[in-house]
């Protein structure tokens, strides 16, 4: 039962994108834009995952690299490479823009919670806390993302609100 709520909370519309092989899924809602490749400007002494920033309209965004935050080999730039540019919460009225690289861009798609199902426990060395479920479709599977863990701004906003003024 308890798992058949979270999976209602779940259902809703996903940007699907492809890392590889692979197909994952960013709730719509966390979209700001999707834009093609442009320069990056690199920023020394960061992750590997990092790419550095992009001055988009004014404002500069970090670039983060999916394939490698997740561990992934690098891999060539194509035609269909591209940036998403995501909207997190940082804090309750605070968002901040972040965009990530993925290998390319299939569609928005309804999921329905009937169609959503609990991450699979793999071992105790595999980190999923970033994975809120996996969606069947179409005879495959998605990962649906939890975008604020795979960025990390849920640990940031942890720390905003320890620091918060009393």
């Amino acid at each position: 039962m308890a798992e058949q709520q979270e999976n209602n909370n779940l259902e809703g519309k996903y940007l699907s994108f492809h890392i590889g092989a692979e197909e994952y899924g960013i709730s719509i809602l966390k979209i700001r834009e999707i834009i093609g490749m442009m320069a990056i400007t690199a920023m020394p002494q960061s992750p590997d995952y990092v790419k550095g920033v992009i001055n988009l309209r004014g404002k500069v965004i970090p670039i983060l690299d999916l394939r490698r935050r997740f561990g992934m080999a690098a891999a060539k730039q194509t035609e269909q490479t591209c940036i998403i540019v995501l909207e997190t919460g940082l804090a309750p009225h605070r968002m901040i823009l972040t965009g990530i690289v993925v290998d390319s861009v299939s569609e928005v798609q309804y999921i329905k919670a009937a169609d959503i199902e609990a991450p699979a426990a793999f071992s105790a060395e595999l980190d999923g806390s970033y994975i809120l479920g996996m969606a069947k479709s179409s005879g495959a599977v998605k990962i649906i993302l939890d975008i604020e863990a795979v960025l990390g701004t849920d640990k940031i906003a942890m720390r905003e609100e320890i620091n918060l003024p009393s």
